[in-house]
């Protein structure tokens, strides 16, 4: 989600009700016997905001799992969730006195609590910032879920026009057997001698098939930009003149397949963090509620 002018009311808000945290716990801290911590009213006051706050983030998904509720726009739970779940934060460092507690449980409450706002700044930074990158990068981006099918069409694209070439069926990983006509001729749309043709087939077999049937370029040369021009370019001088705007449409079939593994690498970027976020956030309600009930009861 970008951080833009739709954010402003909420950044002054935020702004604005920490500094009245703030401006209520300085003189609290100050008058309060044994200084501020938890067990008071008002240190109960303020974990009651901060863990309301952080519910409310926590909220984010259930509203994602159900939209046809109409409980307000996704877009104004996404901004809500950015500020008050950031503000949380401080929030409950007031509650605690700027401790991360005595106890096991609210130690590793805050540890975990820390985590989950360091993930959630990168995830908003890469939000924001990672989908400018894949508008410059990858100008043709397609939807995630279809790049499998993407990547198919244009296997099957590259091995018609190889086989149109050289008359030679592409159709498995190894060529398996040549394309006859009626008359038993192999047919083809340029004629070239047998070492040409094997050198085309080779290069394809060997380096171009394989980087187009699999997703990312693992262990292929051919998916390093630079060393995809250099191999074409040898590739041309190799083939007779005749054959060159296939050469040319096969890099242009690589260029594509290297988009989509872009696509896939930025797309795990932007979302691998939602790995340890969310399931992080969910833990941390939980132990707030746990720790909510033992500090009331006990």
């Amino acid at each position: 989600m970008l951080i833009d002018r739709t954010h402003r009311l909420w950044f002054w808000g935020s702004v604005i009700g920490l500094a009245v945290g703030l401006a209520i716990y300085i003189p609290y801290a100050h008058f309060t016997i044994g200084g501020a911590r938890g067990g008071t009213i008002i240190g109960i006051l303020y974990g009651i905001v901060g863990f309301g706050f952080m519910v409310f983030a926590g909220l984010l998904s259930l509203r994602k799992r159900f939209p046809v509720w109409r409980m307000g726009r996704t877009s104004t739970w996404m901004r809500g969730h950015i500020w008050l779940g950031l503000i949380s934060y401080p929030i409950i460092f007031l509650h605690s006195g700027f401790s991360f507690g005595k106890g096991t449980l609210t130690w590793w409450m805050m540890v975990i609590f820390t985590i989950v706002i360091i993930s959630g700044i990168v995830g908003a930074m890469l939000q924001h910032y990672l989908p400018k990158v894949m508008t410059k990068q990858i100008p043709y981006e397609t939807i995630y879920a279809e790049i499998p099918v993407i990547r198919g069409q244009l296997l099957d694209e590259a091995d018609v026009k190889v086989a149109e070439v050289t008359g030679v069926s592409m159709a498995s990983s190894a060529v398996t057997s040549a394309a006859e006509d009626a008359g038993g001729v192999i047919v083809t749309l340029v004629q070239m001698e047998e070492d040409v043709r094997n050198e085309l087939t080779r290069f394809y077999n060997n380096e171009l098939r394989p980087f187009l049937e699999k997703s990312g370029g693992k262990g292929c040369a051919i998916a390093e930009r630079t060393n995809s021009v250099a191999m074409f370019a040898n590739l041309k001088t190799l083939l007779p003149d005749e054959i060159h705007p296939v050469i040319a449409d096969l890099e242009g079939i690589c260029e594509e397949k290297r988009e989509l593994d872009q696509q896939i690498v930025l797309h795990r970027i932007l979302h691998g963090w939602l790995f340890i976020h969310a399931p992080l956030s969910l833990a941390l309600l939980v132990m707030g509620a746990i720790h909510a009930v033992i500090a009331l009861t006990y």
